[in-house]
């Protein structure tokens, strides 16, 4: 049995929409502010498609994911191959600064799954990846001031 589990963090950045949208679009520089996602790669023959490799302590998983856009409002994605997982990221323009909502879920077999409810590693998740978040908005004002 493979239960799912999900999550959702937010972050305002003091940045334009096409700034955000331009970054978070490049999947390959992900791994600069997701300390949890190793590597991305998208596949020069087909761009909705990219490889994800994720890494944590002495877990590794990898997937194939195929990406939908819809500019400048969100980027969907759901895998084809390994890790079973999806998400959207929204982008909310507030004129002098822009929302990023990331939602996600993944499939874990069940016994995974009530083991990380009992022991709250579902609030290690969304904290890391607030964290993930909070790292976006730094880069993101870097490469503004740049």
């Amino acid at each position: 049995m493979t239960d799912w589990l999900e999550h959702t963090v937010q972050v305002e950045v003091d940045a334009p929409i096409d700034l955000v949208w331009n970054l978070w679009c490049d999947l390959e520089q992900m791994p600069r502010w997701m300390k949890w996602i190793d590597s991305v790669e998208v596949l020069e023959d087909n761009p909705d498609l990219s490889r994800w490799k994720l890494k944590s302590g002495s877990f590794e998983f990898s997937w194939l994911s195929r990406t939908s856009l819809v500019p400048y409002q969100i980027i969907r994605w759901e895998s084809v191959s390994g890790l079973p997982n999806q998400g959207a990221v929204r982008f909310y323009d507030r004129k002098d600064s822009s929302i990023v909502k990331l939602t996600f879920a993944y499939a874990i077999p069940g016994f995974l799954g009530q083991l990380m409810d009992n022991l709250f590693l579902g609030r290690v998740v969304e904290s890391t990846t607030q964290a993930d978040l909070e790292r976006f908005r730094e880069y993101a004002l870097q490469v503004q001031a740049e």
